[in-house]
């Protein structure tokens, strides 16, 4: 299954994602960087600054930059990763930035839940997110 992650909020989607794992499926994501979190923008950018800061640099917990790595973060907190039904369901999951060219002509739009529209309401790519935190884009300096 390859889920087309634009314009679909986080949390919704890594829902999908870690059911449809769990049933041994395995889910290829693409255009991570640009799903949504719902929530006033400043709020957003400071709770994952501080979940980024958050710890040691050798004790952890270590936090990912980049878009794709935060989203399969998330997937892996709605999983049982203590077990090992969880850890196999997690090693089924793959996201991307963008589209990978062998994946281009397989990409479907996925139904989520419902209250997955974006009109009247504050959200923030993750691309951003992932900008304010440190990740810089391959190619941008």
């Amino acid at each position: 299954m390859i889920i087309n992650a634009e314009n679909r909020v986080i949390g919704r989607l890594a829902s999908k994602i870690a059911r449809e794992a769990k049933k041994g499926e395995e889910v290829h994501v693409v255009n991570s960087e640009k799903s949504v979190i719902s929530g006033d923008k400043e709020k957003v950018f400071e709770d994952y600054k501080q979940k980024y800061e958050r710890g040691g640099r050798h004790t952890g917990p270590h936090y990912p930059k980049r878009p794709d790595k935060i989203l399969k973060r998330t997937v892996r907190g709605m999983l049982p990763t203590n077990k090992e039904a969880g850890r196999d369901a997690f090693s089924n999951v793959k996201t991307y930035l963008g589209v990978p060219l062998k994946l281009e002509e397989d990409v479907e739009e996925v139904e989520v839940k419902q209250g997955d529209d974006l009109k009247n309401r504050n959200y923030v790519k993750l691309g951003e997110v992932s900008k304010f935190i440190g990740w810089t884009p391959r190619g941008e300096k």
